[in-house]
Order: structure tokens, then C-alpha cells, then sequence
């Protein structure tokens, strides 16, 4: 059977979460781009959302080629995304206590400041200038990016925008897109939280979507049992487990140095990752999802060098290349759906 006709050749993208690693995202999107495919929506989380925003507002306004957005991520300064406050700036001491209170040891203000430029430089400020006229997709949902996001004030996963107005009463078209991207970054112990205040008044506490879904493939799956219209292609950064296991979050070096039990590393390591390390063994997951060696990086391992850089932007590139080499879109449908 031949590959039908698709245009511009449309598919869905889901970048999963990874800190620096998610420099490899980037490479595996602008190798999705060169070989003539069209981002419709965008769900990420983490990295992924930081990535996500920036492709589905340039899919939006049409504002950025491959070349350029190479060029953007590839150009960022990503040691200032490290921006410790007066207390974690103590060495060693510091960081522990912010570790140990749940304060984060870094403020995050400096990636919510990115997002937001390079996403007012696009023409895109709250989500209403990413809606989309989409009958085929539920209400709440046509937007051209989706973020995860973990409230635990509430105990749920969320989707930002999707669920602004069911749990917080808010409108979804007057949030800015810059503050959900820095929820959904909000690495626990890391990342400062994010607070979000609903329409009566009552404040929810904001982390990292990898809490619970690190890796969110099924997020833009049809719910009708409608067979889908083009393909969901996803792009992880998860490590093998458990030999990456020290490679997941480095930065919890010094909660070792002052003897706390391995087990503490274990439980964060396995809330960011381990869901979605079950979930990719399922068939219909692997087959749409693009594996981007990142063992060499860790989750905040923002002092690596240009060349390491460069390096994990060729692996995103190159396994998204290969796995394009053997995609088959009628192939997946008939095994699949």
C-alpha cells in the first residue's frame, strides 16, 4: 500500500520532559520539519514544553524555518537557566536546605523570560493566539500546544490550556502561554513552584508534568474511536534504566554528600521517568515514538560545553532520521488501528 497524500504531510508532536536534554528535541523536530512535516497540535512537557511552545507558535505564525530554529536553540546561553537565590547561592549548605524545604534551588526566572521573548517575538502572547478552528477536536482542546502539568494542591495531572476553566474557572484565552511552559518546567526541588490562583481564590501549587506524565504520547489521541487523521509522532529523551539511574538528576550529588539514603534519589528519579519507562514498552507506543540517546546529559546539566551541545542536537537529528527511514503511515494504521 502507498503512502497517501497528506500535503504538507500533517502529524501531531509529543516531546517529552528532560532538562538539557532537551536540546535533542530540537534536533529531532527540525529533522521532522526537513523532511516536509507540519506540526498540527504540540503536547510536551517539561523541556518538551519550552520546545512545543516555540514550534507551535512558529507553526502558528509561520515565523521560523528549520534552519532558524536550530539556530535559536543552539544559540541560547543554557548555564543562566540556572539562577540560584541569595539563599541556595551558600555553597553546598544552601542548595541542601532549598532541597530539603521544597523552595527549589533555582528560581526559573530566566527560562520564563526566554519563552516568553522568543514567543512575543512570534506573535504569540496567551493562548488565545494559538486556537485553532478544529471540529474534529473537543472544544477545550483546539489549541496548537498543550502542556502537562502536576497540581498537587489538587492530586491531578492537567493539561494547560485544556483545564484552566474545569478546574480553576479561568478562561483559557486570556492565560499567557510563557507562565504555563515555567509550570510545567517546575522540576520538584529544582524549580521554584508555580502558584496558580483559581476564579474563587484558592491558590494551587504547580510542578513538574514529569511527576506524572513525563512522556504524555496518548495526550492527543482521538477520543471518538475515530481513526486518527495523520500520525502522533513522539520524541523521548528517558534514560535506560537503572544503569542511568545516576545520570537522571545530578544535582541530587549533594543530598549524598550529606548522607541522605539512596532510596530519596530513587523515588525522584522514578516520579520523573518511571510511568513512562513502562508505557514505551507497549507496541503502540514504540512504534510512534522517536528515541534520542541522552545518557551523556543529565536532566540539569546545564554547564556542558558547545560541542557536547552540538552533540546532543545531532542525536535528536539522527534518530529522528532513522526512524523516518523505516515510518510507514499506512503500515501503523493497519497494525495498529
Amino acid at each position: 500500500m502507498d503512502e497517501p497524500d497528506l500535503g504538507d504531510r500533517r502529524a501531531d508532536l509529543v516531546l517529552s520532559g528532560g532538562g538539557l536534554k532537551g536540546i535533542g528535541l530540537v534536533g529531532a523536530v527540525v529533522a521532522l520539519l526537513e523532511a516536509g512535516y507540519t506540526p498540527q497540535r504540540v503536547s510536551g512537557t517539561s523541556a518538551g514544553s519550552i520546545v512545543g511552545a516555540v514550534v507551535a507558535a512558529a507553526t502558528q505564525k509561520g515565523g521560523l524555518t528549520a534552519e532558524q530554529f536550530k539556530d535559536l536553540a543552539l544559540s541560547l546561553d543554557y548555564r543562566k537557566f540556572l539562577d540560584p537565590g541569595l539563599l541556595e547561592r551558600v555553597p553546598i549548605a544552601g542548595p541542601s536546605l532549598a532541597l530539603i524545604r521544597g523552595t527549589g534551588v533555582y528560581q526559573g526566572a530566566y527560562a520564563h523570560e526566554w519563552v516568553r521573548g522568543q514567543l512575543e517575538d512570534l506573535g504569540v502572547r496567551t493562548f488565545a493566539d494559538l486556537a485553532i478552528d478544529d471540529d474534529e477536536v473537543p472544544p477545550e482542546r483546539r489549541y496548537r500546544l498543550a502542556v502537562t502539568v502536576a497540581d498537587v494542591t489538587n492530586g491531578q495531572l492537567v493539561r494547560l490550556p485544556w483545564d484552566y476553566r474545569r478546574l480553576y474557572g479561568l478562561d483559557p484565552d486570556k492565560q499567557l502561554v510563557a507562565d504555563a511552559v515555567r509550570a510545567s518546567m517546575s522540576i520538584p526541588f529544582f524549580f521554584r513552584p508555580v502558584t496558580l490562583t483559581s476564579s474563587v481564590g484558592l491558590t494551587s501549587t504547580l510542578l513538574d508534568g514529569g511527576l506524572l506524565s513525563n512522556f504524555p504520547i496518548d495526550s492527543l489521541d482521538r477520543t471518538d474511536g475515530k481513526q486518527p487523521r495523520w500520525p502522533t509522532f513522539g520524541v523521548t529523551l528517558l534514560p535506560n534504566l537503572p544503569e542511568g539511574n545516576d545520570l537522571v538528576i545530578p544535582e541530587l550529588a549533594p543530598l549524598r554528600l550529606l548522607g541522605a539514603p539512596s532510596l530519596l534519589e530513587g523515588v525522584i528519579t522514578t516520579m520523573l521517568v518511571g510511568r513512562d519507562q513502562a508505557y514505551l514498552s507497549q507496541p503502540w507506543v514504540s512504534a510512534r515514538a522517536i528515541r534520542v540517546d541522552s545518557t551523556d546529559v543529565g536532566f540539569l546539566d546545564f554547564d556542558i560545553s558547545d560541542n557536547e551541545i552540538a552533540a546532543m542536537y545531532a542525536k535528536g537529528h539522527r534518530a529522528a532520521v532513522d526512524f523516518l527511514s523505516t515510518w510507514s503511515w499506512p503500515a501503523y494504521l493497519e497494525r495498529f488501528r
